[in-house]
């Protein structure tokens, strides 16, 4: 059978509930089609978690991942593999930083290393696994299972260079500047592992709406974080002078208001300081934006715009050579759990057509979020090109990324609307299909009123624009819409 084609045939109804996103044994994303079926995934509803085939893979156990562990498994601990030594050794410092009392032991498995934890450790081991990226992939636990042939090391170190080699024409910098990582948040951590040599013991400071595990990983797996969401320049002095953070983190454009803040402005008051900026441009991408002047880390999911496929977990971290810290940074960043093989092999071919297809993914949610405005139902389009700062760091002739959020003017018929709308519906962004969902309660089930008071509205929706016709689409929303 072959996969299925979720540009013609989305997976939107109730009887898609679980489906993996896309049809692939390592897809990063999973339908949850009705707005109810988010809610009884957010109430831990068994009869929902059961449906699902997958989930995506820092949030829990793929499925092989899960066989693997309860082959490792050891009697009242629980197992969390990863692909060396060294993560392992890094998750099992955190849980005895966390737990000091807590049993925790490491066990070679195959390829593998699984730290086993107690009940009393296995919060934070779940935590350093999600915040980090830093597990073993869906591919490794194949391989280790037997399931999968080991990829040719030769062959998957020519990948790791080739994707090296694109992002490096990407961003106009020399190969040696970036590195690859199991995840985005792999490469954020070792962006502020990096830091610490610079500024050790010292927390975060981030700016706008964050990404959860933008936020969480500095506050739960370093020296803590604190946001800040104010385009007053006297307020950020204030912070930065009270705070004096190991780094300011900013989100090119944040999730999912889609905002800049004022970069050249922000860079010039932290670095007078003597405090590095590193900034995620997973949103915005390397093609449509040119932030290396400003910033002296940038960490991206490749998981999501660059590989497009939405079948693999990977991410990077580039030391922008314009950073007077570049050449220490450059030696203090470390490679805990490298991008493995298959991964790597899938990433590679996934993103040879890079440089074609996010600008049509860019085009195609601009005609999208063009037709949205006009729309009598809907209220507040939220779109990068609606933000000054973020037209000021567009590279010529370059689009604004391929996701856009959209408030209904009568809240109440959110759901409706969502349950309508046939496109795939899951987390996840940055895939050839187009991807919607109730994003505010998906990311903030559990603080939808702090979500609020922050101008994330709890009815938000979130599309990732895919590559389907864009009058075929507008009908799919205009349906919708009208329902």
């Amino acid at each position: 059978m072959s996969p299925r084609n979720l540009l013609s045939d989305p997976a939107w109804q109730g009887s898609d509930l679980g489906h993996p996103l896309p049809d692939s044994p390592h897809a990063v994303s999973v339908a949850l089609p009705r707005w109810r079926d988010v809610v009884a995934y957010e109430e831990k509803d068994p009869a929902c978690r059961d449906a699902l085939k997958t989930i995506y893979p820092r949030f829990g156990f793929h499925p092989l991942l899960q066989t693997l562990c309860h082959q490792v498994a050891i009697e009242g601990l629980t197992a969390w593999p990863y692909a060396t030594e060294s993560a392992a050794r890094a998750a099992k410092a955190h849980c005895r930083l966390k737990a000091p009392q807590a049993h925790t032991q490491l066990r070679s498995t195959g390829p593998l290393v699984a730290l086993h934890t107690d009940a009393s450790a296995t919060p934070h081991a779940k935590a350093f696994w999600q915040h980090t990226g830093l597990g073993a992939s869906s591919r490794q636990a194949a391989v280790a299972l037997g399931l999968e042939s080991a990829p040719s090391a030769a062959e998957a170190e020519a990948a790791r260079r080739a994707i090296r080699e694109r992002l490096a024409a990407i961003h106009g910098v020399d190969v040696q500047q970036i590195s690859l990582h199991p995840a985005g948040m792999a490469g954020l951590h070792a962006a502020l592992r990096a830091i610490q040599t610079l500024r050790p013991g010292r927390p975060t400071l981030q700016l706008g709406f964050p990404y959860v595990d933008v936020l969480k990983q500095p506050q739960v797996v370093f020296h803590g974080g604190e946001l800040l969401q104010t385009s007053d320049q006297a307020e950020l002095a204030a912070a930065l002078e009270r705070l004096d953070p190991a780094a300011v983190i900013v989100e090119l454009p944040s999730n999912p208001l889609l905002r800049c803040v004022d970069l050249p402005v922000v860079s010039e008051m932290t670095h007078l300081r003597g405090i590095p900026v590193i900034a995620d441009d997973t949103i915005g991408t390397g093609l449509n934006l040119d932030a290396l002047g400003h910033v002296d880390l940038i960490f991206t999911s490749l998981t999501k715009s660059f590989s497009g496929r939405g079948d693999v977990m990977a991410g990077s971290l580039l030391v922008s050579p314009h950073s007077r810290w570049s050449t220490d940074l450059l030696e203090a960043i470390t490679l805990p759990a490298p991008l493995g093989d298959g991964d790597a092999m899938a990433l590679e071919q996934a993103s040879r057509d890079v440089t074609e297809r996010v600008p049509r993914l860019d085009r195609h949610c601009l005609e999208l979020a063009q037709r949205l405005y006009h729309h009598s139902a809907v209220r507040q389009v939220l779109h990068p090109k609606d933000c000054p700062n973020f037209r000021d760091l567009m590279r010529p002739d370059a689009g604004h990324g391929c996701l856009l959020s959209f408030v209904l003017n009568d809240a109440t018929r959110t759901p409706q609307v969502f349950d309508a709308l046939r496109v795939s519906k899951g987390p996840s962004l940055g895939t050839h299909f187009t991807l919607a969902c109730p994003y505010t309660q998906l990311a903030h089930y559990d603080e939808l009123d702090w979500a609020a008071d922050c101008g994330v509205p709890a009815h938000l929706l979130r599309v990732s624009v895919g590559l389907e016709d864009p009058d075929e689409l507008w009908q799919r929303f205009e349906r919708a819409l009208e329902s």
